[in-house]
């Protein structure tokens, strides 16, 4: 069977067939086996021994090996490929317009043309049914134009902010 693991920006691909472990297609000699309490596991690697202490939540390891920790996220072949078939489309590159998701009034503008803007950062204060609703960036960018200004009233769908 095939693993993806994640440690830290590094994946690796495992494949374990017939007591053999390969990694990113090389073979590589590990033993290991449950020692004890059921976290607890002797590693034999590259001819050393060592204990190995790993908890589990879902598909997410913390791997405690010679004092040091590591945080392991740990897919099969069917579990990556259900996640990649659940991950939303990747916005397009270039200009996207920002719009109100509902009518209401601008109460304030919290970004300037030029300004560089993170994902998810709040762009506009946009009052509607007396609550205000930040309408926050679905990507990183640059401003590239503002289409409104605090005290208009927009109406559904209507361009808020143009990011490049």
């Amino acid at each position: 069977m095939k693993y993806f693991s994640r440690i830290g920006n590094n994946e690796y691909e495992v494949e374990i067939t017939d007591g053999q472990v390969l990694l990113n297609g090389k073979p590589v000699d590990v033993n290991m086996v449950r020692s004890g309490v059921p976290e607890l596991y002797s590693v034999l690697f590259g001819g050393r021994s060592y204990e190995m202490l790993v908890s589990s939540e879902r598909y997410n390891y913390t791997v405690t090996l010679r004092s040091e920790q590591f945080q392991v996220q740990v897919e099969d072949e069917r579990t990556r490929r259900l996640n990649q078939a659940r991950r939303l489309p990747s916005l397009p590159e270039g200009e996207l317009a920002v719009t109100a998701p509902i009518p209401g009034l601008v109460v304030k503008v919290l970004v300037d043309t030029g300004d560089a803007i993170e994902d998810g950062q709040p762009l506009v204060i946009l009052e509607a049914m007396k609550m205000e609703n930040e309408i926050r960036s679905v990507r990183q960018g640059i401003v590239k134009s503002l289409a409104v200004v605090p005290g208009q009233r927009v109406e559904q769908n209507a361009v808020l902010v143009i990011l490049e």
